[in-house]
């Protein structure tokens, strides 16, 4: 099995599209994703590289050297093409779907015409500093404080598990501005990580992503122009929640595309030998599962295109694409061969370790089910 190209979520250029991303994969990243496992990230050449293909620049306005006519479904083409060769680089979905739309929908122009262009040139990396060492995701729980001194901001704290950490050029850091208010006293700042009392801390060792760049950062004493606030002071909590849902789709349309590849390594490995009807069984098993959340992605992306997707909509299209691809992902590497353990030796054993967290960030199975049943009314 395989994405198939008839879909009609897609577009014409977005199948076209697809081809573009397909060769870029094959030729330019597939030959050093090997030295990307070792360095815990891509390299600095891939991010000017899916620049001239058109990937960095989605969803943005051509004025800023966006891709022309694009939208999301553009960035759910690259998952689905990334994920069909086993590939993991989960920190370009964090740029094009989490961090570029903070700047789209709230940036001031003078911040648009400052970022966007070196994002869309591959000239910028960003990372999202959300999570702490003491408060997790609990947003209300943090403890990076931006005091308001004259023109500008004094920042000090510590942020851990942040995606682009380590290569990071930009920072949309996550601030306390008024400690005593809970949720409604968080800001956003655009932090150059070059600004004198920031600091990047380990690069941090996972299970899997291995090729995802993940660290601490921390900031001790940092003065940011107040003219770096994204957005109206105390706003940072609404702002953060408006980006959730496609956050969540997002994540759903890898594990979906992630499903769907295991499915088809095990088809074409049980097609050249005489498969049992055990094996039959369960690929036919995971080809019906497979199918259904194709089905719900679909239906999904059609709604977000449309400025339709609600919180409970994306909160299904998570919980049942990211169990999926738990579900298939394991059933799939039981029927592999023994050679399957050895590490760098398997798509299946990378896409097993790789996939488990996605049951866990972007609001864990369990946060999914109370979103859920909120939205059924209980």
């Amino acid at each position: 099995m395989s994405t198939s190209p008839t879909r009609s979520v897609f577009t014409r250029e977005q199948e076209q599209f697809r081809g573009a991303v397909r060769g870029f994969l094959k030729d330019q990243v597939v030959p050093e994703y090997s030295a990307w496992l070792a360095d815990g990230k891509p390299s600095r050449r891939f991010w000017r590289a899916a620049a001239d293909v058109g990937i960095l620049g989605i969803g943005v306005p051509e004025q800023f050297g966006g891709l022309p006519g694009s939208d999301y479904r553009h960035s759910v083409v690259v998952t689905e093409e990334i994920q069909a060769l086993g590939l993991a680089i989960g920190g370009l979905r964090v740029q094009t779907d989490i961090c570029l739309p903070y700047l789209l929908h709230h940036g001031s122009p003078e911040q648009r015409a400052t970022w966007l262009p070196r994002m869309v040139s591959g000239d910028v990396v960003v990372a999202l500093g959300l999570s702490e060492p003491g408060a997790g995701s609990d947003l209300k729980a943090m403890s990076t404080r931006a005091r308001r001194s004259g023109d500008h901001y004094v920042v000090n704290g510590a942020k851990t598990f942040i995606s682009n950490g380590a290569a990071a050029d930009l920072v949309i850091l996550a601030v306390k501005t008024d400690p005593d208010a809970g949720r409604r006293g968080i800001s956003l700042l655009l932090v150059d990580t070059g600004t004198p009392g920031f600091s990047r801390g380990r690069k941090l060792d996972k299970l899997g992503l291995r090729a995802q760049d993940l660290a601490e950062i921390s900031f001790t004493d940092m003065e940011v122009s107040v003219d770096n606030l994204l957005g109206g002071e105390n706003e940072g909590f609404t702002y953060l929640t408006s980006n959730l849902a496609q956050e969540r789709l997002s994540i759903a349309v890898n594990s979906q595309a992630a499903a769907t590849a295991a499915l088809s390594w095990a088809v074409e490995d049980h097609q050249r030998g005489n498969a049992g009807q055990e094996v039959k069984f369960t690929l036919a098993q995971c080809a019906a599962e497979v199918a259904a959340g194709q089905s719900l992605i679909d239906q999904a992306l059609a709604r977000h295109v449309e400025g339709r997707l609600s919180g409970g909509d994306a909160a299904i299209a998570k919980l049942y694409c990211t169990e999926l691809q738990g579900r298939v992902v394991d059933r799939c590497l039981a029927l592999a061969p023994p050679s399957t353990v050895l590490r760098g030796n398997s798509r299946f054993g990378n896409a097993y370790l790789d996939g488990r967290v996605s049951r866990i960030y972007g609001g864990s199975s369990e946060i999914m089910k109370v979103i859920i049943g909120q939205s059924l009314g209980l």
